[in-house]
């Protein structure tokens, strides 16, 4: 399947004003590697080709071990490889991301809260709901990853092909 359209072409002010929240978001004093391991796993859990590709590479060339890269999607069962500050941030975007599923439970935001300032929180819980933007505009109009010969085939599978 081929790009529905190009978002920055349609909607060229309304996508400056999503990069200007995510700029807000990458100078907060929210770690930057944090925020793309943040925005890689919600885009895992969305399933979001493009935003996965891309939070990869920044992931990559912030010198994150490949360890975290492969086991991001089940941290849970990983002890010592994500600190309490990166598990905390992780669990409470998986809540955010599968509101309608966990309702955001009082557990989530005591370990979020333990962790995180209030105002990092409030960041961090803007970072989360901007990448869920993100990834329903690269899901919806079929955006495919930059600088790969992918077919996106479904909303929630890519296929690579040689």
């Amino acid at each position: 399947m081929t790009q529905r359209l190009d978002q920055q072409v349609a909607s060229p002010d309304g996508m400056r004003v999503m990069g200007n929240v995510h700029q807000y978001v990458t100078k907060s004093d929210l770690p930057l590697n944090l925020i793309n391991l943040v925005y890689l796993r919600v885009s895992q859990i969305n399933g979001c080709p493009y935003c996965i590709a891309m939070h990869w590479r920044e992931l990559m060339k912030g010198n994150v071990p490949s360890a975290k890269l492969m086991l991001l999607s089940v941290w849970r069962q990983v002890d010592g490889l994500f600190t309490g500050k990166e598990r905390a941030a992780l669990q409470w975007a998986e809540s955010l991301t599968l509101i309608s599923q966990t309702g955001a439970p009082d557990a989530d935001y005591r370990t979020a809260i333990a962790q995180f300032d209030e105002k990092q929180l409030v960041d961090l819980t803007i970072a989360i709901g901007v990448i869920n933007t993100y990834n329903r505009l690269g899901i919806g109009f079929r955006r495919t990853p930059e600088g790969l010969n992918v077919t996106v085939s479904h909303p929630q599978s890519a296929s690579i092909e040689a």
